[in-house]
């Protein structure tokens, strides 16, 4: 495990740990992390327990993780983290592809994933949406639920049509999967049921589905209250 470089810092870097076992590949992660600003690798572990350790020791804003680790799969790590009272965000970079293992690092609440292998690029997007996502937190004033929806949701769709900033291409995959082999149709509590992500999340990509034309919402009416959104895949 290598430490923290205490003459690199400037007030407002975003601290990165990077776990890898692998110690090219780990360089060349450094490599990417610290061409971007305002982020600076502060450590790298290449196993579980040295990730534990390292968090332990430099108290990163974000760790990077790898999920085939010699000693603790990947996301076995997380919890550790919380349960040693660690609110560090966490990306991971793997080459795993199993849908249960996407699941399973989204029910952990990590910020990201990337899957090897990938270009600078690919990083350096996702580097820069988490920095604006973590801006949005640290500075919103929450008066109304327009301010909580703002922090969620991001910016707008691309104009190239991709996914809009703070949604993932992994969970997305998730969410049309569920909608595609669902027999009728689907709320957004159902889905999150299906995904393991939250409801919030659920609905959100449910309504980017309808509004790019690739899936139908109708409405349920039930005894009382507002009508249910159902969502079903536009075949």
């Amino acid at each position: 495990m290598t430490g923290r470089d205490e003459t690199s810092g400037t007030p407002d870097a975003i601290d990165v740990l990077v776990v890898d076992d692998d110690f090219m590949v780990a360089r060349v992660h450094r490599t990417f992390v610290e061409r971007v600003s305002p982020f600076r690798v502060v450590g790298v572990a290449s196993s579980g327990r040295q990730a534990i350790d390292a968090v332990d020791e430099l108290r990163p804003d974000l760790v990077l993780l790898d999920l085939y680790l010699p000693d603790i799969f990947g996301l076995d790590v997380i919890p550790r983290l919380r349960t040693a009272g660690h609110d560090c965000d966490v990306m991971v970079i793997s080459a795993a592809r199993e849908a249960d293992t996407v699941r399973g690092a989204v029910r952990h609440g990590v910020v990201d994933y990337l899957l090897k292998p990938f270009e600078f690029e690919d990083l350096r997007a996702r580097l820069e949406r988490y920095a604006a996502q973590r801006g949005r937190l640290l500075t919103t004033v929450v008066r109304g639920q327009a301010d909580v929806d703002r922090v969620l949701a991001g910016a707008a769709p691309t104009p190239a049509g991709g996914l809009p900033k703070g949604m993932s291409v992994e969970t997305a995959e998730l969410v049309e999967r569920a909608l595609r082999t669902t027999d009728g149709t689907l709320s957004a509590t159902e889905c999150a049921t299906l995904t393991g992500v939250s409801r919030v999340s659920a609905r959100r990509y449910l309504e980017y589905f309808h509004t790019t034309g690739n899936a139908d919402v109708s409405l349920r009416y039930g005894v009382a209250g507002r009508p249910e959104r159902r969502y079903s895949w536009r075949v």
